[in-house]
């Protein structure tokens, strides 16, 4: 599945919630979303989420 398929495939989703469960459900799916692209980033090793979690309690900046 190349990355244009994919993205028809998550704004038909996005757009299926927003319909049918209007602005919580298209918010709910949207955070549910993020959560699953970070931790597949992770499981893949792309992403440092102890990096991550130290970026937003303050104990690491990007500078």
């Amino acid at each position: 599945m190349n990355l244009t398929v994919a993205g028809i495939a998550v704004g038909a989703f996005v757009a299926f919630m927003s319909l049918q469960f209007g602005l919580w459900g298209f918010l709910v799916s949207l955070l549910f979303m993020a959560i699953g692209a970070l931790l597949g980033r992770a499981a893949e090793g792309k992403l440092d989420l102890r990096g991550v979690i130290d970026a937003i309690t303050g104990r690491r900046s990007s500078s």
